[in-house]
């Protein structure tokens, strides 16, 4: 091999390793496990139904369900991410009112495709055709909650449910 092609693949080898020249995977697809929740407003108002037809439609898969009725110490023990927030104290209220339907949603990136679907916090500032634009009522009774990162979905889905009560279209 000539020393000209030697240099060029040394050359190719060391930019392929800078960061700002390495091959983005960002776009890379991949199968992941978020929780949903529905809210106590959402399942008084009936619309379990049709809050799961939108997530399935959207091509995210249940794999885990169930209804289930926080007391104020599980709520507060989920939500201790928030506990120096002011609205803490009325979420574990809320959230303790009454039941709500928790799933695991498995599906392509799910975790940031279930919160796009979920739409912003406040319905009024939530896109059209987003669960909180279309079932939610306001900041506090916004119809659902999902995991912000795959990490926290891994400890929300744990809280919830054990391995065997997931039943993944994946393994």
């Amino acid at each position: 091999m000539n020393k000209f092609i030697a240099c060029f693949l040394v050359a190719v080898a060391i930019f392929a390793s800078v960061p700002m020249f390495a091959k983005n995977n960002s776009s890379q697809k991949e199968v992941q496990q978020t929780l949903s929740i529905i809210k106590p407003d959402a399942v008084a108002a009936n619309k379990i139904g049709a809050i799961t037809a939108n997530i399935e439609g959207s091509g995210l898969k249940v794999v885990a369900m169930r209804m289930t009725q926080m007391t104020q110490d599980q709520a507060a023990l989920f939500y201790a991410v928030h506990k120096d927030r002011p609205f803490y104290k009325t979420l574990i209220e809320f959230m303790s009112s009454g039941p709500v339907v928790v799933m695991v949603l498995e599906g392509d990136n799910a975790v940031e495709a279930y919160r796009t679907l979920m739409g912003a916090t406040d319905p009024a500032k939530a896109l059209p055709g987003t669960l909180r634009k279309d079932f939610g009522a306001s900041v506090e009774r916004n119809a659902v909650h999902g995991s912000d990162s795959l990490e926290n979905a891994q400890t929300e889905i744990k809280f919830f449910f054990t391995p065997g009560q997931i039943y993944s279209k994946t393994k």
